[in-house]
């Protein structure tokens, strides 16, 4: 499937959401809700990424941004992870907002929004909160209709 392109995505936001995308289907395929995040660096290379395992690993915390996340941390020894940008298939819940902006994040691109619960501009918007000591410029709509097209394909799937 393919969306049209946004004018502020680079062919870089392409690519990273392709790879969110291809982590979303992995959790589908595990019996997850299918939701992939990949954290990039400035210089365009993977540092961590994730992919939902709420139900495989027994943690309701185990949302693909958090698990993104943890790995980062691990891996650059730090749990300030500022200069990354995240890409994520489905707008982040209260939860994944928050530990985004605590771990300081750069930048945040977003497939789909989460008129429920998203915490990213749709029901909320804690990246952006004027309490909080960190806001996150954050697109949204890139890859948009292939990310909310899935979610209702598995949610469907789930129903029937």
């Amino acid at each position: 499937m393919s969306d049209v392109r946004p004018d502020w995505a680079s062919e870089h936001d392409w690519h990273w959401m392709q790879r969110a995308l291809s982590l979303a289907e992995r959790a589908e395929q595990e019996g997850e809700v299918p939701v992939g995040a990949v954290l990039v660096n400035a210089e365009q290379v993977e540092v961590a990424c994730g992919w939902n395992q709420v139900i495989q690993k027994h943690d309701p915390s185990a949302h693909a941004e958090i698990v993104a996340l943890r790995q980062a941390g691990k891996a650059l020894q730090n749990y300030r992870l500022p200069g990354l940008t995240l890409y994520v298939t489905l707008e982040p819940c209260p939860m994944c907002a928050t530990a985004l902006v605590h771990a300081r994040i750069n930048r945040l691109v977003i497939a789909t929004t989460d008129p429920r619960t998203g915490a990213a501009g749709s029901a909320m918007d804690l990246v952006n909160h004027s309490a909080l000591n960190h806001r996150i410029p954050t697109d949204i709509g890139l890859c948009q209709t292939q990310a909310s097209n899935q979610l209702k394909s598995f949610f469907r799937a789930r129903r029937a």
